[in-house]
């Protein structure tokens, strides 16, 4: 019999057929690579866990895969708290509790511990479906949970010397929370161990046929093979709702919309149906040469690189807040003329010494400034203007004169070989074949903050520390540089 655990379980809610086919068909299952932003959820909830313990005294360290036949030798009289306590049911059901608790009354307090600084309840997250789990593996298993709990980290808190466990975390009681869903999480529980447990299933198809591409399983592409190049899932931010009535129409394909469809799309999906249809790009002239020509010159270029991790490493940070620790411009004047600037910090530090370059590199409150995507850097501008408040006039400035050429892949030029993104990653090689981040040793944003953290914060860290510094700055100048190309191919397209 397959074991369940939490995370299976949040797998099977994503999507039966794709745990299933774990469980069954490792061998086939499709190898995804262990990605780096999910290392870092890993490590800094080990990090977390270690703050929460510190809420406890007395606590008893039980071994990081202890058996359940371990714990329950552990579990005396002689303690109230443990941790990492694991136990499994008789249908092969287990679960690991982050904290427990014996109450006075010999029931039990369920902990769990999140990294996250609120209770997250959306289907990406599930934290309270997480608690169900494991009071219903405790209550299987002949235990009485009388109360659960999230530990999470405190949003208000800001780092100050030494981080105070009690000040950086939060203690949520959820037990109403988890008793209004519990005995539907049960039954579902239950249906998952039971479905994993299939010998055979429907390989043609997984539920996740019905949802939109950012919430695809991993075996998506195993499942349904009939799914076509360029499908209706590739138009850029569709709901769910509408995605499912193409469906029922049974239109997989963006070549089979027809003209006169009975719901209406947005402005970005018919530009990219002109295009598919078209097979080329279709460009909005009138869109792409008014914001063009409103842009004033110098055009500044830029890109931040952050930092974060839910323990602020520096003092006046926050839970999850960036540090800016890289910037790359490249400013292209009116003459045609273009100059680049970079900097990158060389230690966990606030931004001070990087708003001063930029603001000497640009000649201060001049142009326009121009980004990809501007939330990311617009939100950082706002919170540099309060560590760095010599030059909040600047940085107010940088946010009033902001640019997002993202946005101009949306309805203003659009290609059916982006199939349906603007990423930037998606929109250079079509438009600039001959820049790519392929041969770079940093290739995202992820890497580089993950590269530069441990360049700065481990003392052990054994690359080459002036060379790691050169591929740090080669992928933030290639964001740049890559973003003055694309503008120049929409010039020559309005010409």
């Amino acid at each position: 019999m397959h074991q369940l655990t939490k995370t299976d379980f949040k797998y099977y809610l994503d999507c039966p057929e794709s745990i299933w086919l774990l469980k069954n068909k490792p061998d086939v299952y499709p190898k995804g690579e262990f990605s780096l932003f999910a290392e870092k959820l890993i490590k800094e909830g080990y990090e977390v866990e270690a703050y929460a313990k510190q809420l406890f005294t007395n606590g008893v360290d039980l071994p990081e895969y202890g058996s359940p036949t371990a714990t329950q030798n552990a579990l005396t009289d002689r303690h109230t708290v443990y941790f990492q306590p694991s136990f499994s049911t008789n249908t092969n059901i287990f679960a690991r509790i982050d904290i427990l608790e014996r109450l006075p009354d010999g029931t039990w307090h369920i902990y769990e511990v999140k990294s996250s600084t609120s209770i997250k309840k959306g289907r990406k997250y599930r934290q309270i479906e997480d608690v169900c789990f494991q009071k219903y593996v405790l209550t299987a298993c002949g235990y009485i949970v009388s109360k659960v709990s999230i530990i999470h980290l405190n949003k208000a808190y800001v780092k100050q010397g030494a981080i105070v466990a009690n000040e950086l975390l939060e203690i949520t009681d959820v037990t109403e929370a988890v008793d209004v869903i519990y005995s539907s999480v049960v039954n579902q529980i239950n249906a998952a161990s039971n479905f994993i447990n299939k010998e055979i299933i429907n390989e043609t198809l997984c539920s996740c046929k019905h949802k939109t591409r950012i919430n695809h399983c991993d075996a998506f592409g195993y499942f349904n093979t009939t799914i076509p190049d360029y499908s209706i899932y590739q138009l850029n931010g569709i709901r769910e709702k509408k995605l499912n009535h193409l469906i029922d129409l049974g239109i997989l394909d963006l070549n089979d919309i027809p003209d006169n469809l009975d719901i209406e799309l947005s402005d970005k999906h018919y530009a990219q149906l002109n295009s598919i249809k078209a097979k080329k790009e279709a460009v909005n002239l009138e869109e792409v040469t008014t914001k063009l020509n409103s842009l004033k010159f110098p055009l500044h270029f830029f890109d931040y690189e952050g930092f974060g991790g839910a323990i602020p490493k520096l003092d006046g940070l926050k839970p999850h807040q960036q540090l800016v620790f890289q910037v790359s411009i490249h400013s292209l004047y009116k003459d045609g003329s273009i100059k680049h600037f970079e900097y990158l910090s060389h230690a966990m530090e606030m931004p001070n010494k990087l708003v001063e370059y930029m603001h000497s590199s640009t000649n201060g409150n001049t142009g326009t400034f121009i980004c990809w995507h501007d939330t990311y850097e617009r939100y950082r501008n706002k919170e540099m203007m309060i560590q760095v408040p010599k030059f909040e006039s600047y940085l107010e400035y940088i946010n009033s004169h902001l640019f997002d050429l993202k946005k101009l892949f949306y309805t203003g030029f659009a290609h059916y070989k982006f199939k349906g993104s603007a990423s930037i990653k998606d929109v250079l090689p079509i438009l600039v074949p001959s820049l790519s981040y392929k041969d770079k040793a940093v290739q995202d944003g992820t890497m580089a903050l993950d590269t530069w953290g441990r360049m700065v914060l481990e003392p052990n860290f054994t690359e080459d520390k002036e060379v790691t510094r050169q591929h740090l700055l080669d992928y933030c100048e290639l964001d740049t540089l890559a973003m003055v190309r694309i503008y120049e191919v929409l010039k020559e397209t309005i010409k």
